[in-house]
């Protein structure tokens, strides 16, 4: 048990990988979000709930990618992906802006920020009692 629980600490600390999927993530939704609504695209029911998981994700991994790197730095830039996105939607004929959808981006990120501050400390500690840091 006690490797396996390092093995999941050093992986979340390999940063080089959490780097690779935040950039993975955003170009996915990035497509998702100006893809005509035509093709099959897995989706919840409601379009709020999208936005808000997947800026809960990109949230969770940005931290992972940078946990160094404070909120105010990255919140902002993240809200202003979502601004971004619903301004390119604004210009799609099959597509449309939507304030409520970027309230939602705001939701996930604020949901995103929540579960870290716990994680953050088991992971340093758990890095720092490891067999290999002595």
């Amino acid at each position: 048990m006690a490797i396996l629980k390092h093995q999941l600490t050093r992986l979340l600390h390999f940063r080089p990988l959490w780097r690779f999927i935040l950039l993975l993530s955003v170009a996915a939704i990035g497509f998702l979000a100006t893809t005509d609504t035509n093709y099959p695209i897995p989706s919840a029911p409601s379009d709020k709930v999208n936005h808000l998981i997947a800026f809960i994700e990109l949230t969770i991994v940005t931290r992972l990618a940078w946990p160094q790197l404070h909120a105010v730095w990255f919140a902002p830039a993240l809200l202003g992906f979502g601004l971004a996105i619903e301004l390119v939607q604004a210009t799609l004929p099959y597509r449309d802006f939507s304030l409520a959808d970027v309230a939602a981006d705001g939701a996930g990120i604020v949901i995103g920020l929540l579960p870290w501050p716990g994680l953050r400390k088991i992971t340093s500690r758990d890095l720092r009692d490891s067999p290999e840091s002595v």
